[in-house]
């Protein structure tokens, strides 16, 4: 056999295969090609991929070799077949098949100690998907079953193998890592909390300085203040009444003795 056909012929041999092809079926065709040999042709083929543009490669997924296409071409197929996932798995799953996939193999016992609730109902269903299976019994008292994942399992998530899983120190990190972003929000919000109570405290004290709400846009009757009036003069409106009455923070705001006349000042139309 030709070496420089190699590339074409594992080419020809992953495309017609429908599942994932290992690189051991390939060496019952070709007896005469090793291991790496396998390897560097699917290398080859990707560069070459590479350099013409091409919408696809070839990656290793579930212990074989399958075509894929890239992520940038994806939402053509998508629009062009509905995308339609052959089936999800509800949160209970996804918990119980974590536990196989990170703890394996396992029992249900242990399955149902991690999540405190019973999950026979979950594990059959994870059977029936063929998302698990049965790969032993425990050296325990009544030798239950142990449940380990599976190739389906691996195509589903897109892992070549149960080593390219997450390791828990980068999970661990990433929740971290969300729980700090978390934080810092809460805390520049309290800050901003902070900052609008003293505002108000400010004008209830009678301490408010105008210049500090200059950026700020009042609207109601007379915002603007009238012409010849100096900034002291400037009355903080307060609209609680039809009158449109007036207070000026520099008055004697003590209601007993009464505020002195002159202090409270009617709005438009002063009777």
């Amino acid at each position: 056999m030709d070496l420089n056909q190699l590339p074409s012929i594992i080419e020809a041999l992953i495309l017609s295969s429908p599942e994932p092809l290992p690189a051991r079926r390939i060496l019952q065709v070709l007896a005469d090609v090793t291991p790496v040999q396998v390897t560097r042709a699917v290398e080859a083929l990707n560069v070459r991929y590479e350099q013409s543009g091409t919408s696809f490669r070839i990656r290793e997924i579930a212990g074989g070799f399958q075509y894929y296409i890239l992520p940038d071409y994806a939402g053509y197929v998508d629009e062009l077949f509905t995308r339609r996932r052959k089936m999800r798995l509800t949160r209970a799953a996804l918990e119980s098949v974590a536990i196989v996939a990170y703890r394996q193999p396992v029992t249900k016992a242990e399955i149902e100690h991690i999540r405190g609730v019973a999950s026979d109902a979950v594990l059959q269903n994870l059977l029936e998907k063929n998302m698990v299976t049965i790969v032993g019994r425990a050296r325990t008292v009544g030798k239950p079953l142990q449940y380990g994942t599976t190739d389906e399992f691996l195509k589903f998530f897109g892992l070549a193998n149960l080593e390219a899983l997450p390791k828990m120190e980068e999970i661990e990190a990433m929740l971290a890592a969300s729980q700090s972003r978390g934080q810092t929000e809460l805390e520049l919000k309290d800050e901003l909390a902070e900052t609008a109570l003293n505002l108000k405290l400010n004008v209830a004290d009678g301490s408010f300085d105008p210049s500090s709400r200059e950026d700020m846009d009042y609207s109601g009757p007379d915002s603007v203040p009238a012409a010849g009036t100096t900034e002291s003069d400037q009355a903080l409106h307060i609209w609680t009444n039809p009158q449109h009455e007036a207070f000026r923070p520099d008055a004697d705001n003590n209601m007993d003795p009464s505020v002195p006349t002159g202090d409270w000042d009617k709005g438009p139309g002063k009777e």
